[in-house]
């Protein structure tokens, strides 16, 4: 009797570490710190994602880095909408206002969110520096370029903060979430094709019965 008990917590003891491995190569971690179904429901979280690109929005505006009427929970949906295709007016119609289009435009170009229309300039980009760098005034510029002071203005804003790097440090935290993001919704997707998803549900069932 002794030896079948000895066996059976033999055989616990295997199946856990199978689970454990499990685990593991589903999550990349190595042993189970917290529920497993509190990281299986980080993987559908998108919200929490936003929320943690905000927070960095916060820093950056006060620290004052740059002005903008937007708060970082609008900065944030920005980001979001920019990583999902969106163009500045839908993104601006999600922040509830078409009419914020060239806010949201100017905002994320500060951001280094370039869109390849942003270095669509109907002349050398090389002849507008040179000029801007002449100390003539900003309509003797534009008039030399043909285009208006406010077209203009929008194309050096471009140049600027692409140069700028006061915000890089930032924007490498918030690249590496927006990149998490797109990893958790590849798992996500994969979990919901291949059945792991319930695989993980079962494994923290299992390991819940024999820890």
């Amino acid at each position: 009797m002794a030896a079948v008990r000895k066996k059976k917590k033999l055989n616990t003891s295997d199946r856990k570490k199978e689970l454990l491995s499990l685990f593991s190569n589903i999550s990349g971690k190595t042993e189970i710190v917290e529920p497993m179904k509190k990281i299986h429901g980080t993987l559908r979280d998108k919200d929490a994602i936003e929320r943690e690109v905000a927070l960095i929005m916060r820093e950056i505006l006060d620290q004052g880095h740059f002005k903008t009427k937007l708060k970082p929970r609008d900065l944030a949906c920005l980001v979001c909408g920019y990583y999902e295709g969106r163009n500045d007016t839908e993104i601006a119609r999600e922040l509830g206002d078409e009419k914020l289009s060239k806010t949201v435009a100017r905002a994320r170009v500060r951001l280094k969110l370039f869109r390849d229309l942003d270095f669509k300039m109907p002349f050398e980009r090389a002849s507008m520096e040179k000029l801007l760098e002449s100390g003539k005034t900003m309509k003797e510029v534009s008039e030399e370029l043909g285009i208006s002071p406010s077209t203009l203005r929008e194309y050096r804003h471009v140049i600027e903060q692409e140069q700028d790097i006061t915000l890089d440090p930032f924007l490498e935290r918030i690249k590496d979430v927006m990149e998490d993001r797109d990893l958790t919704e590849s798992m996500t997707g994969t979990l919901a094709n291949d059945g792991l998803s319930e695989a993980i549900d079962a494994t923290e069932a299992e390991l819940a019965d024999i820890t």
